[in-house]
């Protein structure tokens, strides 16, 4: 905790660092924004203005005032992200959760599309170098290894990130300048009057300003990463990034400038930014960048799937950990559904000013949930509502034209992320309402009621002794219920004796890193409750934590686990501990509304491809005992039969 508070401390490392790892998507928008404004459109004085304009007062207005001052005030305990900020405001309603998993898919999607679309942009400029070169095979090439490299961490990579992207800045403000000193006058489309201009005079509007939005993608996964480099380092950063972003659009201004009353006819005017002795140098930076905001993308992606995972948004999947680097995760099931993603882009679209129709709608979704999260929390702390009104007001309608925009280019491409989306979400959905509907049909029983069965049946020796510490897991919230379930599995289910009972149960906080535990003696020496409460991105590692607590409560004399058999009881030697996982199966019932059949049917799916509950909790399987327990929906009619001699 010590290295990530320091990280989160405004410092040169921490501003490096967030170079590396925050701005990567936003960083390389320069490599195809301006060539989406232009398209197919003639080139004049007024697309120049306006599109520059367009995009200085989008970062201004979008990035700047409602992520980097707003939204970065929602902090959960120094974590950012859709699902950190709905963990602060979940309790305020329960319909917010859909929100979330609107934003979660819509992110998720964003990862698919920014691999294919920046490493396509970068890789293209080769064209200018070597005429007719295939670029798909060398896209696919990059995009396979970067993702076959994910499963070994990338903490060694990761240290090169910020002076790599530093170089990327500086590189294309260097090039900006070298233009805007030829026309310094481009600077007047600062002005917010060419940006009016161009969107009320021009038939082709919405399809500028989807293009035009392309240019704040990477806002959200700033949020997302303010956890790994806090907010003053974000805010500092942030100033140079925008001033070289701004420089270099301005400079690709100047050069189209040159060429009004002509048609682009696909060449991208940021690499002719470049004298032709620097040309492939700067290819090179730039596919560097591109993997780099790729590399965010991605292990942000891991990060989502994670959180969801443990806020039963998502299926159990197998998560990994590579290095010791906080936060470094690696969720291979992911990996591998983002790599054939990436590469069907690729496929289906091939050139990059394709893949921009389908690029930009995903993130506009998921920024559009984010305004209306980051208003429910506005409410938590109290801002005066009359605020929160012009809030909602003015980035309402700024995020619904943008989404008008892109949904020009559903037919062009946009059906692809569209689907993507759908599909996503419509996993998080199956997974937490099946969940739902499952909890439904469980059983609690009052637990006091059996205190005298549970100790006879510890007591009876003529019950084959199953266990010396038995433990089960149970979704009761109180002390004073248990699962049905549970006592059926130790009294009728082979009754089970054993010397110690433990109960453990899991809380999800709303705080991200919470470690903490609470015990319970319910029955001094033979029944305990252990309930955990951890952070939604700590590693639910039960038999570790378990371990953890069973050896601090031998330590201070509140348990004795030494086994009670006699020739291990003279030697000291601790009893073994065995695990019962209870699967609940809810069988197909006629009575379920057709909705609720559809979405049990779902769940069963993406539960046979998860991971099992006892390798999702980190449970050894050799001391794991499974026991199947079906949910009865219906009750049956009374059988009536009639007895014949």
């Amino acid at each position: 905790m010590g290295h990530h508070k320091n990280i989160q401390k405004l410092s040169a490392a921490g501003l490096l660092i967030s170079l590396g790892i925050i701005y990567g998507d936003i960083g390389t928008s320069p490599l195809y924004v301006f060539k989406a404004i232009i398209g197919e459109r003639l080139i004049t004085k007024d697309l120049i203005l306006g599109g520059l304009s367009c995009i200085f007062w989008t970062l201004t207005l979008q990035t700047t005032l409602k992520y980097v001052v707003i939204t970065l005030q929602a902090d959960n305990k120094g974590e950012g992200g859709i699902f950190s900020l709905f963990s602060l405001v979940k309790r305020k309603a329960k319909w917010l959760i859909i929100p979330a998993m609107v934003g979660g898919a819509a992110l998720l999607a964003d990862g698919i599309m920014t691999p294919a679309v920046t490493v396509s942009a970068a890789i293209e400029g080769l064209d200018l170098v070597y005429k007719g070169l295939p670029t798909v095979p060398i896209v696919l090439s990059i995009i396979t290894l970067l993702f076959v490299l994910q499963q070994y961490g990338t903490s060694l990579v990761g240290r090169a990130f910020g002076p790599v992207m530093w170089l990327w800045f500086t590189m294309i403000a260097v090039l900006g300048i070298s233009y805007i000193i030829e026309l310094p006058e481009i600077l007047k489309a600062i002005n917010p009057y060419y940006a009016y201009h161009i969107l009320t005079t021009n038939p082709e509007a919405f399809l500028i300003i989807g293009a035009v939005f392309l240019c704040t993608t990477g806002a959200e996964a700033l949020y997302s990463d303010l956890g790994h480099c806090g907010r003053s380092n974000i805010r500092i950063s942030w100033i140079y990034v925008k001033v070289c972003l701004v420089l270099n659009y301005m400079g690709q201004g100047v050069w189209l400038w040159k060429l009004q009353g002509t048609h682009l006819n696909e060449v991208n005017p940021f690499y002719h930014l470049m004298p032709d002795w620097f040309l492939i140098y700067g290819i090179g930076i730039a596919t560097v960048a591109a993997v780099i905001a790729s590399q965010a993308l991605i292990s942000g992606s891991f990060t989502l799937i994670a959180e969801a995972v443990r806020l039963n948004l998502w299926p159990k999947v197998k998560i990994n950990y590579p290095s010791e680097q906080k936060g470094q995760l690696y969720v291979p099931s992911m990996n591998w559904i983002l790599w054939a993603g990436c590469l069907i882009v690729v496929l289906i679209f091939q050139k990059s000013v394709n893949m921009e129709a389908a690029y930009g709608l995903s993130i506009t979704v998921a920024m559009l949930m984010t305004t209306i999260l980051i208003s429910i929390f506005l409410m938590r702390k109290r801002v005066p509502m009359y605020l929160i009104i012009i809030f909602l007001v003015i980035y309402g309608m700024i995020e619904l034209t943008f989404l008008a925009g892109n949904a020009a280019k559903i037919a062009h491409g946009g059906w692809f992320t569209l689907i993507l989306g759908m599909i996503l979400f419509s996993v998080m959905w199956a997974w937490h309402n099946g969940r739902r509907i499952r909890n439904r049909y469980m059983k609690f029983v009052d637990i006091e009621e059996f205190y005298p069965l549970i100790k006879s049946i510890s007591a009876d020796e003529s019950i084959a002794k199953y266990a010396s510490n038995l433990v089960y897991l149970t979704s009761a919230n109180f002390n004073t219920e248990i699962e049905s379930s549970v006592i059926y599995s130790i009294v009728q289910k082979q009754p089970k004796r054993a010397d110690v009972y433990w109960i453990l149960h899991v809380d999800v906080t709303d705080e991200p890193y919470t470690m903490e535990y609470e015990v319970d003696h319910m029955i001094p020496g033979k029944l305990i409750r252990i309930d955990f409460r951890l952070g939604f991105r700590v590693e639910q590692r039960v038999n570790l934590l378990f371990r953890k607590v069973v050896e601090e409560l031998v330590k201070s004399g509140e348990i004795d686990i030494t086994s009670k058999y006699k020739s291990l009881h003279e030697r000291k030697i601790p009893g073994d501990f065995r695990f019962v996982v209870i699967e609940k199966i809810l069988s197909n019932s006629s009575s379920l509304p057709f909705i609720e059949r559809v979405t049990i049917s779902y769940h069963r799916v993406l539960k046979f491809l998860g991971i099992s509950e006892r390798r999702g909790f980190g449970l050894d399987s050799s001391f794991v005992s499974i026991e199947q327990v079906p949910l009865i929906v219906d009750i049956p009619d009374p059988i009536q039969m009639k007895r014949i001699k």
